[in-house]
């Protein structure tokens, strides 16, 4: 760990949610119903009179997707579209005092991207505003204080199913045992990993809480560098990426190629049974990468004892690794969209407090034979 955590200037409790700008929310919302296991929860659309987008949330314990499409083609999300592909537009947190959170980023050095304001429907009203980060992508602050006026609890009262605007939309989802955003990943441009780690630390008050260069993620061919930025209170961790010197190109500058700019390259799900999430992932199509058999030949020696067994870690093609306080186990998906942009890390924490760093070499090397496959290593 590079430095002792930080305050929370910014008041940060959670993420509570993250939103997606899709091209179609309808069947985006079917893709993570049935292959994640995912509710729908909430709706807003025609129905609710919105007559310029549509979002579907979906939901899995504390898990919150929002999947947003335009109804126009003059809306600005057509523009994020054409540029981007489906991709995170939004990782939003749950504040106490919307205006306090927003306007401390902001005198920190955040730009804005919009201010405090009230959002309500006959449930209630919330207050939300949000800044700028790397990319097209900002961060929303939600909650519902209303400053020196607040009820007894501190919070003006807000009883709808999600946020205003929203309607219930309850169909249960099979579910994957997934139980919440363990960390968020940001590719960024070479050179640009050091201002926006400087950027969580000093607008946001996050600290570094570990710091990977190109001799720890490498292989043959490729490399990048990664600075993991967490809260003080370690709910909320964002590692960021930049490409290295490589003999080929890496996975950061294929997503940056196909993504056309910085923006979440991946989203890591907990879960407390890895065993059990990835094999119903698989039954229901989400795809994984691989790693070859001889990858678990020097396992036992280097992780030491689990408490899985060995044949299935190696039957669902698991990966593990051990820090100081434990080890992990983890996979990751192939890119859930059609450009090699997005993917999910599912991950099983037994004590282990690291990313895996073990792995990092068959992981990539796996990304690589995928890139290969593609044209594009």
């Amino acid at each position: 760990m590079d430095s002792t955590p930080m305050d929370n200037p910014l008041q940060l409790k959670r993420i509570h949610h993250v939103e997606f700008w899709v091209g179609n929310a309808k069947q985006a919302a079917y893709y993570y119903h049935k292959a994640f296991g995912f509710d729908y929860f909430a709706y807003r659309g025609l129905e609710t009179q919105n007559r310029e987008l549509t979002s579907y949330v979906m939901r899995q314990n504390d898990i919150h997707l929002v999947l947003t499409t335009p109804m126009h083609p003059e809306h600005e999300i057509n523009a994020h579209l054409v540029r981007h592909g489906d991709g995170v537009r939004d990782i939003a947190f749950e504040v106490d005092d919307v205006d306090f959170s927003w306007g401390e980023a902001v005198r920190r050095g955040a730009v804005p991207y919009q201010e405090p304001h009230w959002s309500e429907d006959s449930f209630g009203k919330v207050r939300r505003a949000s800044i700028h980060t790397y990319g097209d992508t900002i961060h929303s602050f939600i909650g519902a204080t209303v400053p020196g006026a607040a009820g007894s609890n501190g919070h003006s009262d807000y009883n709808g199913v999600f946020l205003p605007g929203y309607i219930e939309k309850h169909i249960p989802g099979a579910g994957c045992g997934l139980i919440r955003i363990d960390h968020m990943v940001g590719n960024v441009e070479l050179g640009k990993m050091q201002f926006w780690a400087d950027f969580y630390s000093n607008v946001m008050g996050f600290h570094r809480y570990i710091t990977f260069d190109d001799k720890d993620i490498s292989t043959e061919y490729s490399a990048l560098m990664s600075i993991v930025m967490s809260s003080g209170n370690y709910v909320i961790k964002f590692p960021i990426n930049e490409p290295a010197a490589g003999k080929k190109k890496s996975q950061i500058e294929e997503y940056l190629d196909f993504y056309h700019g910085p923006g979440v390259q991946h989203i890591a799900l907990l879960t407390k049974d890895i065993l059990e999430t990835v094999d119903t992932l698989r039954k229901n199509g989400v795809e994984f990468l691989r790693v070859p058999e001889t990858y678990y030949e020097d396992v036992p020696e280097r992780v030491g004892t689990i408490q899985e067994p060995m044949d299935e870690v190696k039957r669902l093609n698991l990966l593990v690794d051990r820090d100081e306080d434990g080890y992990l186990l983890q996979l990751f998906s192939k890119p859930v969209e059609d450009r090699p942009t997005l993917f999910y890390e599912i991950i099983q924490r037994r004590g282990a407090k690291g990313f895996g760093k073990g792995n990092f070499k068959a992981l990539f090397e796996s990304i690589e034979r995928e890139q290969a496959l593609r044209g594009n290593l």
